[in-house]
């Protein structure tokens, strides 16, 4: 890419940008597209293949027979007709998933905290607000969200011995979201009946001891490998180059587009801080976002592309939290399917600085606010009207405590503990006494187990971790 002065546009044929630097296209203008809609059907119906193959034995029964031998009683199933499918992730490929096994007369439950009700229930969906009602109640759970750190190992051991014994569990989204220790434990030890994986923590996946068991159907990460696929992913990208040259805006921009005019730079600034602010307000909400409001303030209120900006906001809010690549382009249809109402306001107080752009996001639990502004690099300036000065990047930790002696350094001691170093440390506050807010700038990524200890700490009203 470094060397590649003539290069417009970079177009991957399938869903996966992991192969593409992305970082490094976006600092020289050069477009970076995929084609996200590509392998949806595909992917669910490698799904139904993995479900219908182990809740019919049909894997360990070809094996079998083409042994020679003919063990019927050897291979008694189950049917999916009135079973219950649990979603985990109601994106692209979860609604997929869902629609075909309405057509096996299955009942479907999900757990996705960024999906309206509304919406669930157009799809014939029950949804809960807690992963373990869906887990608990499920016969069959199918796994269809992003690797994130919320989302790595998100089932493992605890969450396999909520699950029936004759639960079946599927993952066709990425390795890593199962714990593969506990999922080995859960079906050699009877916690549940059997599975069907994808996609695994180590690939190629050559030595996995999951070979080893007969209650588990493995396939070499080739949910979205069909002809049709394929095919589809090809003509998508190379429509994709064509609408670029002749002018257009391709439709699945996983970067933004090169400017050609004047304000190329400036207008990058900002771009760079509206994606920091709203995956930052995105990843500090644990409650599905209802209503959005941004409000620009100072010079850049007079731009006239802040239609622009408020869609790479939506981008930063959307793509911690959903399956597939959100963009610029379809930011504001995937914000609207989800039930975010989304308002813009401008105004000329800008207070002391140049600009300012505020976002504020109001969840059933409340609100969530950040303030940034672009002083050669993305700063946040305001958190809930907290003044701090905060470098939006890397490892983060946010937590609103009660201001008294030994709430800050009972924080610092559960990261001690850990074994986490504490890289820059930020606080505001109203008064002594009052609420405060503090934010960690972290050597490495705050684990779950921190998060929660602090969480039970006296002081603490909440905490969270974050990755920018």
């Amino acid at each position: 890419i470094e060397k590649a002065d003539n290069l417009k546009i970079i177009a991957r044929a399938g869903v996966g940008v992991d192969n593409v630097d992305v970082n490094a296209a976006t600092k020289k203008g050069i477009m970076v597209v995929n084609a996200p809609e590509s392998t949806s059907i595909t992917v669910a119906e490698h799904t139904m293949g993995l479900i219908l193959s182990t809740i019919r034995k049909i894997a360990i029964a070809d094996k079998s027979t083409k042994a020679g031998k003919w063990e019927k009683k050897a291979f008694m199933g189950m049917e999916l007709r009135n079973k219950t499918l649990g979603v985990i992730g109601m994106g692209r490929i979860g609604s997929q998933v869902v629609n075909r096994c309405k057509a096996f007369e299955m009942d479907a439950i999900a757990y996705d905290p960024y999906l309206p009700p509304e919406v669930a229930k157009n799809m014939g969906v029950e949804l809960y607000e807690d992963i373990e009602d869906v887990l608990t109640r499920a016969d069959v759970i199918t796994i269809h969200v992003p690797l994130t750190p919320e989302t790595e190992h998100s089932i493992s051991t605890e969450q396999f011995k909520m699950m029936k014994d004759t639960a079946l569990i599927f993952n066709c989204a990425r390795g890593g979201v199962i714990d593969e220790d506990a999922l080995y434990e859960a079906l050699t030890t009877g916690e549940i009946l059997g599975a069907g994986l994808d996609v695994y923590e180590e690939e190629p996946a050559k030595d996995n001891k999951l070979f080893e068991l007969d209650n588990i159907v493995c396939t070499p990460h080739i949910a979205a490998s069909t002809k049709e696929a394929q095919r589809d992913a090809a003509i998508i990208v190379a429509n994709e180059v064509i609408t670029l040259f002749k002018g257009d805006m391709p439709k699945n921009i996983i970067n933004m587009p090169r400017m050609n005019n004047s304000e190329f730079e400036e207008t990058n600034n900002y771009l760079e801080l509206c994606e920091k602010l709203g995956s930052f307000i995105s990843q500090s909400t644990s409650s599905p976002i209802k209503k959005l409001e941004i409000t620009y303030k100072g010079e850049i209120a007079k731009l006239p592309n802040r239609e622009l900006f408020t869609r790479t906001i939506l981008q930063g809010i959307l793509n911690p939290i959903t399956e597939t690549a959100v963009n610029a382009v379809n930011a504001t249809t995937v914000a609207k399917s989800r039930g975010i109402s989304i308002t813009e306001a401008v105004s000329d107080d800008s207070e002391g600085y140049e600009t300012m752009i505020k976002v504020s996001a109001k969840t059933k639990s409340g609100e969530m606010s950040a303030d940034g502004t672009y002083l050669h690099e993305p700063k946040i300036i305001k958190i809930n009207g907290y003044w701090v000065d905060v470098k939006p990047e890397g490892n983060m930790f946010i937590a609103k405590y009660k201001d008294i002696p030994g709430s800050i350094g009972a924080i610092g001691t559960k990261f001690g503990e850990q074994n986490i170093n504490i890289g820059i440390m930020q606080v505001g506050r109203d008064s002594s006494g009052g609420e405060a807010i503090m934010i960690l700038t972290l050597d490495e990524p705050a684990t779950k187990e921190a998060v929660e200890q602090i969480k039970q700490l006296e002081n603490v009203y909440d905490a969270t971790s974050l990755t920018l």
